[in-house]
């Protein structure tokens, strides 16, 4: 059951969560007897501090993992077009980045779809390396949500959210409700750690142990490690604002942990990038180049930040030393860390273009010959499963990345089966192992997105873009099963074929090429008029056939040799041509309206 549970959460939320499961036993089992061997003496009821510590912070996770999957499910489905779209300068990408990155909260989700636009070539590495700048900054979101103590309000929160999700059959009006709820989860996981350290702030030894982290290399070494395992600075961030609401983290340490979080969270995007193609690569070297560099050039100014976030966030004079340190610094650290990043931003955004070339010429372009031997999906990644609505995108992507070999198939076969060429025949057959490969490597994505909770219009859209593909499928197999054997069987006995036939089955081939084309196109940008135009070539279609079909009755009668042999070679590409067109008119219905496709 666990195993499952694991299973279904995103990557980094399962990481989190076992790792909690985990600290849960061994602290439950361990922290008596190791605070006993410690400090002996001490009157503290070790064991129930740490039961309440690992309850709130699972509370306090779960209510993350909630308020994510709800926010991805209320505004997700927009995040591809807004990335696409508002991406025309540098300084539109910062804040594109900074807006998405803030709604899928994160960052590495993020750079995974810029590599896919790249690949694409929608988008320029200059102009993805401002979406990386701008997402360093909505990353900072979640810790100023936390930063808000509305802990009197998280029992309401959660009992409001619980209303809307489990009574309300809406499914927009659920997903609110899974956010409200995982929103009160969050403020009370923090309220039940806070009472639960409470009794830590008299216990010296730990008290020390903190001193160390003002020691601002320490401090950002420690954070990135942890970061680092758990593959999340919302995460880590969080943790120490909590951490700073109870008194035991000052501004001093909280500013260098937040900045190691920053270099941390970097290591998502490395492993992601392994073994993928080079655009991902660069995205990665990026997004850990640019928060490196980040943290190495402010280190030595943490004062400069300090007294910045001091002037901007609000002040407690009535209180001292632990109180006004619980009450300042949670609201300072996440200034601090917003701070950061948005200057950060406003110094790289200046270099977009010189950042792009030198990672270019750092991570070169590989050999044709090495990146041809490479069969795989472009656009599929692991991390994208977890927002099903840019796991579908990503989808229709790969469906333009498998259409333009099925062209390429398509647009050689008739002048190889007309010239006779059998080199050229066995190459367009090799083409439909990638055509295999890449539908078979579709439909187990779209089965993984299957098992994500799913809207009932994504549901609807999984089914669709299935359906496509498989017809995508059915088109590849027609060249390689029935035209190149037309084609072999046409060398073998030595049919000729007039030039008035070439001119006839070339037409019908061009007709036919861009029926597939615009059915593609229908298909990858959900381009309802690419859909209008294929299945308005029907009676194109059907009048090409029928004049083809003349032509051959008329060429049976003529004195030719072998005209037999050539009438029925001739006659079945034409009727495998017509199937093609079938195939091609059924992707595009895929994309139309139910009403459109009643009439097509």
């Amino acid at each position: 059951m666990l195993d499952t549970y694991l299973k279904e959460l995103p990557t980094n939320t399962g990481a989190l969560v076992a790792l909690g499961i985990v600290g849960a036993v061994l602290g439950v089992v361990a922290w008596p007897a190791l605070a006993a061997a410690v400090d002996p003496t001490t009157s503290m009821n070790w064991g129930g501090m740490t039961m309440e510590l690992l309850g709130g912070l699972a509370l306090f996770l779960y209510g993350m993992v909630q308020m994510e999957v709800a926010l991805k499910a209320v505004a997700g489905e927009r995040m591809k077009s807004i990335l696409a779209k508002l991406t025309v300068n540098r300084f539109a990408g910062l804040g594109t980045g900074a807006v998405v990155t803030a709604v899928i909260q994160s960052s590495s989700v993020t750079t995974v779809l810029l590599v896919g636009f790249i690949s694409a070539g929608l988008m320029s590495l200059p102009q993805s390396v401002g979406v990386i700048i701008g997402a360093k900054i909505g990353t900072t979101i979640t810790g100023q949500i936390v930063a808000f103590k509305i802990t009197k309000a998280a029992l309401a929160m959660i009992a409001g959210g619980f209303a809307m999700l489990f009574l309300s059959k809406n499914e927009k009006i659920k997903s609110y409700g899974g956010m409200l709820m995982g929103l009160g989860l969050v403020f009370f996981g923090m309220h039940v750690m806070g009472e639960a350290m409470h009794p830590l702030r008299s216990y010296q030894p730990f008290l020390d142990m903190m001193q160390t982290m003002t020691n601002p290399i320490i401090a950002v070494i420690v954070s990135a490690l942890f970061t680092a395992l758990i593959q999340s600075s919302s995460a880590t961030t969080a943790i120490v604002i909590v951490m700073a609401s109870q008194g035991f983290i000052s501004l001093d340490a909280g500013i260098p942990l937040v900045m190691g979080a920053n270099i941390g969270t970097c290591v998502t995007a490395l492993l992601a990038a392994i073994g993928k193609p080079r655009e991902a690569v660069r995205c990665a070297v990026v997004h850990t180049g640019l928060a490196t560099t980040g943290v190495l050039m402010w280190l030595p100014f943490i004062s400069v930040i300090k007294h910045a976030v001091v002037w901007m966030s609000p002040a407690y004079p009535d209180l001292s030393g632990m109180a006004q340190l619980a009450a300042e610094t949670p609201r300072q650290i996440a200034n601090a860390h917003t701070f950061f990043n948005v200057a950060n931003g406003c110094i790289f955004i200046w270099f977009t273009t010189y950042i792009a070339r030198f990672v270019e010429w750092l991570v070169p372009d590989k050999p044709l010959e090495e990146e041809a031997m490479i069969v795989r999906t472009k656009f599929l990644q692991e991390e994208l499963l977890s927002t099903p609505s840019l796991a579908l995108d990503s989808v229709r992507m790969e469906v333009m990345h498998m259409g333009e070999t099925v062209n390429t198939m398509l647009k050689g076969i008739m002048p190889a089966i007309i010239k006779g060429d059998t080199r050229a025949l066995e190459e367009i057959r090799r083409m439909d192992d990638t055509v295999d490969i890449l539908h078979a490597g579709i439909l187990d994505y779209l089965a993984k997105i299957s098992r994500q909770p799913l809207l009932e219009e994504q549901t609807k859209e999984l089914m669709q873009l299935m359906e496509a593909v498989s017809n995508l499928e059915n088109i590849g197999d027609i060249v390689e099963t029935n035209l190149v054997v037309l084609g072999h069987d046409r060398v073998r006995d030595k049919i000729q074929v007039s030039e008035a036939t070439q001119a006839v089955l070339n037409g019908f081939q061009v007709a036919i090429s861009k029926a597939v084309s615009a059915a593609v196109m229908a298909v990858a940008q959900r381009n309802e008029r690419s859909a209008q135009i294929v299945t308005g070539m029907k009676d194109e279609i059907n009048r090409i056939a029928d004049s083809a079909a003349m032509h051959e009755a008329r060429r049976l009668v003529a004195e030719e040799p072998n005209r037999i042999a050539a009438y029925t070679l001739e006659v079945e590409i034409i009727e495998k041509q017509k199937r093609i067109y079938y195939f091609a008119k059924r992707m595009a219905k895929t994309v139309l309206p139910a009403v459109l496709q009643d009439r097509s």
